[in-house]
């Protein structure tokens, strides 16, 4: 999210700070004089209540995903099918998965081994999820998928495995093949709603997403998030069904026809710019075209949902950068600030996909800041004066129900923090940190496997060198 200049905010706020320090002065008992800090910590007590979790297909029952493979099938290989199975059981995964590769034709071609071979791939990347995440058991869920295309469990655990990597094999003919085989289950739906949101056919998308509510009938949370996603869906079709789409070679703008010519035309220019320079610092490039929704001012809110102080958003369940275009043609820093900022935030998703839940609030903030070499004057502004510093533990849930004082001081902190973070360890060990986050780590544990220090430590640390600038 991009946070617009608050200068209207900080003038008040300073005509207040006169108030009371006029009180002080000149109303108050004379007291002792207090010693004043230019920062000071929140004592880590109770931490505010952490807003409601939102669902995700990540939240999906996904309780019977081992396949039972205690009685190996009588044949022939029935003792080297019994070893592979034994060394998954103890974690001995690199030996299991060579013996798998080396099983000979005749073993595979097997009526009775084949399938349970398929369960024996099947359980590996389970266990290979569990120790290196999801890009580890793609392979070995697709080897059991080949083995036996018709067992729902394998396959739903393929699909999971591919969503989580936003892999384009969970195209529209694998979710149909697994809407047959599994007809029960939510998720094919939901998955194919993501996909033709992708697509920009919302009305089709809503379509999937009511289909997946119905069958998420024992499942009050799900059934909850879809019933939010649908209405995010249907009320962003009304809204851009008036709206014009132009495309580049990255991305597609849409906007209220003529009144915004100048206005996408100058926007597909600073994002292709964007493209070449954020991913040559961040390494990584988008795995398909960014949508980006250009709103008047008026109905910016309205259609986004998004908190007063924003002037820009990336929304990543529909995949869209959204920003209202008061202005814009007369202020092309400013355009290019938001989405530039904003750009970084989808090159994010991108990356992290169905893990975008794994990386901190902060860190996200702040890599949009340096990656997207933003220029805040007034974070200088604000941060010249006495302020408090909120701990980085409390940073990494949503923003969104902060007020604007409180929002100037978080962005500044996540600003600093990973400004922090990138000169006292390059941007290599930084995207070992990602790489961590997005195989499930937390973020205490991958601060300290990939920077050899604690969470703490690094809190401690860049706060003194925050104080001290």
């Amino acid at each position: 999210m991009y946070r617009r200049n608050i200068k209207h905010i900080l003038i008040p706020l300073a005509a207040g700070l006169a108030l009371v320090i006029g009180y002080n002065l000149f109303l108050k008992p004379i007291l002792p004089p207090p010693t004043v800090q230019r920062t000071k910590t929140v004592e880590p007590v109770a931490p505010p209540p952490a807003p409601p979790r939102s669902g995700s297909p990540e939240s999906e029952d996904k309780s019977v995903r081992v396949l039972d493979y205690s009685v190996v099938p009588p044949t022939p290989h029935e003792g080297l099918l019994e070893t592979i199975r034994d060394e998954i059981e103890k974690h001995n995964l690199s030996l299991a998965e060579t013996k798998l590769k080396e099983l000979p034709s005749t073993v595979l071609l097997n009526a009775k081994s084949k399938p349970f071979i398929a369960i024996l791939w099947n359980n590996l990347g389970l266990q290979q999820e569990r120790l290196n995440g999801t890009r580890a058991s793609v392979k070995a869920f697709k080897r059991a998928a080949d083995l036996d295309d018709s067992n729902s469990v394998i396959l739903m655990n393929l699909a999971h495995a591919y969503w989580e990597q936003r892999d384009r094999a969970l195209n529209a003919e694998f979710l149909m093949k697994l809407m047959k085989v599994a007809p029960e289950e939510p998720f094919p739906h939901l998955a194919m709603a993501d996909l033709l949101q992708e697509q920009d056919e919302l009305q089709e998308a809503a379509k999937h997403l009511d289909q997946a509510a119905d069958r998420a009938r024992h499942d009050p949370g799900l059934r909850s998030y879809l019933a939010a996603v649908t209405a995010k869906v249907r009320r962003t079709r009304s809204v851009e069904s008036r709206m014009t789409a132009k495309s580049s070679t990255h991305f597609v703008v849409k906007f209220d026809g003529e009144e915004n010519q100048d206005t996408w035309i100058s926007a597909l220019e600073i994002l292709e710019e964007a493209y070449r320079e954020v991913g040559q610092k961040f390494s990584h490039f988008p795995t398909k075209p960014i949508m980006v929704v250009l709103h008047a001012k008026d109905s910016f809110q309205g259609a986004t949902g998004s908190p007063a102080w924003a002037d820009g958003l990336y929304d990543p369940t529909l995949g869209r950068i959204q920003i209202p275009t008061q202005g814009a043609t007369t202020d092309r820093k400013w355009l290019a600030s938001v989405l530039r900022h904003e750009y970084v935030h989808a090159l994010l998703h991108d990356r992290f996909g169905a893990s975008s839940g794994a990386l901190p609030t902060w860190l996200n903030e702040g890599l949009a800041m340096q990656l997207a070499g933003d220029a805040w004057p007034e974070l200088d502004q604000a941060m010249s004066g006495d302020f408090t510093v909120t701990p980085l533990t409390y940073l990494e849930g949503s923003w969104g129900a902060l007020p604007a004082s409180a929002a100037i001081v978080a962005y500044a902190e996540a600003n600093s923090a990973t400004r922090y973070l990138i000169e006292r360890w390059g941007m290599a060990r930084v995207d070992e940190l990602l790489n961590a986050l997005q195989a499930k780590s937390s973020l205490a544990d991958a601060i300290q496997n990939k920077l050899s220090v604690s969470y703490e430590q690094f809190n401690r640390q860049w706060l003194e060198s925050f104080e001290a600038s």
